[in-house]
């Protein structure tokens, strides 16, 4: 009778134990559970189309906008794959073997892309054509398009795609701070800018000075609208070709403006393919049409950063409108 007792009393002992070993078994999954649902958080980013669930932080990413490279690049955000030849020269990926190049856009490699299997593809400016094609090489992918859109104004498009990137890889801190610079820097020129003094935008290109049109003209353009600028000459059916207009200098000279804003096109191409160019200062220099022109005989001219042609972001246009903020100051 006490050896049936001692033998329930160590079955009961047992099974108390495999209760407790199991307790402490479920313990350690739900701990593990809690660590992976952390690491699986979700963001929601309102893309061009519509709201994107991405999962943060991505494990592979991929990128196609010029507008975003100098970003991620100083974010410290890996790629898996990318337009890397279109990057400009001095970012760290252009020496990162480990990122696939999808090359330039008017022959880009796409099959490269299924091998980096992204999570995350960030697409847009002249990667944009390839959407779709993308998409379909990726389906599992977050698709993230924050290109620029038409109807809307241009420094707030500038802002949101920082701000919805920074929800993505974690930094919305940092992305606040560049909003901040630019919203600061444009305060800058308003202040330092007379309404009544007229401005032209240029566009060097193969050696060539071309009109870049108030508005609608590649790059200075929008600059005209964001800043309040007082375009000096205004013309019908302009484009916003990536070399400009062709007006003649003696028109552009004619209209006399006190202001040239200036976007050296072959710095930014040339610079990266080590071709040699002649510089848009010494274009602008060496034309004997401009020589009487008020910006030109004053020196109120302010050339983009070198980089602009391929990289159209947000802290380009700060250091830009900063530049604009820093003439105009002395100029007073």
């Amino acid at each position: 009778m006490q050896r049936r007792n001692r033998f329930s009393v160590l079955l009961a002992s047992s099974a108390v134990l495999a209760l407790g070993l199991t307790a402490c078994g479920s313990g350690g999954s739900d701990d593990s559970s809690s660590e992976e649902a952390a690491s699986g958080t979700t963001v929601s980013v309102e893309t061009n189309d519509g709201a994107v669930e991405v999962a943060v932080p991505p494990q592979s990413v991929a990128a196609f906008d010029n507008r975003t490279f100098k970003l991620l690049d100083d974010w410290g955000v890996e790629l898996s794959t990318g337009a890397v030849s279109l990057m400009r020269a001095d970012l760290s990926y252009k020496d990162n073997d480990q990122i696939l190049d999808t090359g330039n856009h008017r022959e880009p490699n796409l099959e490269t892309i299924v091998e980096a299997d992204p999570d995350v593809v960030i697409i847009g400016q002249r990667y944009a054509d390839y959407k779709e094609d993308i998409a379909s090489l990726a389906p599992e992918a977050a698709m993230i398009d924050l290109d620029v859109r038409e109807d809307q104004p241009f420094g707030d498009e500038l802002k949101r795609q920082v701000t919805e990137l920074g929800k993505v890889f974690e930094k919305e801190d940092e992305a606040q701070a560049l909003v901040d610079d630019y919203e600061a820097a444009k305060e800058r020129v308003a202040a330092a800018y007379d309404s009544e003094d007229s401005v032209m935008g240029l566009i060097t290109s193969g050696g060539d000075i071309n009109y870049a049109a108030p508005t609608v003209g590649r790059t200075l353009g929008p600059v005209f609208d964001d800043l309040e600028l007082t375009p000096s000459l205004e013309v019908e059916d302009a484009s916003e070709d990536h070399q400009g207009d062709d007006v003649s200098v003696e028109a552009i000279a004619d209209s006399n403006p006190d202001w040239i804003l200036v976007m050296d096109r072959d710095a930014g191409v040339n610079a990266n393919s080590g071709e040699e160019f002649t510089p848009a200062d010494e274009l602008i220099a060496d034309s004997p049409a401009l020589q009487n022109v008020t910006a030109v005989a004053e020196g109120n001219i302010v050339y983009m950063p070198e980089f602009t042609y391929l990289d159209e972001g947000l802290v380009t246009y700060t250091e830009f409108y900063n530049s604009i903020a820093d003439s105009m100051e002395q100029a007073n």
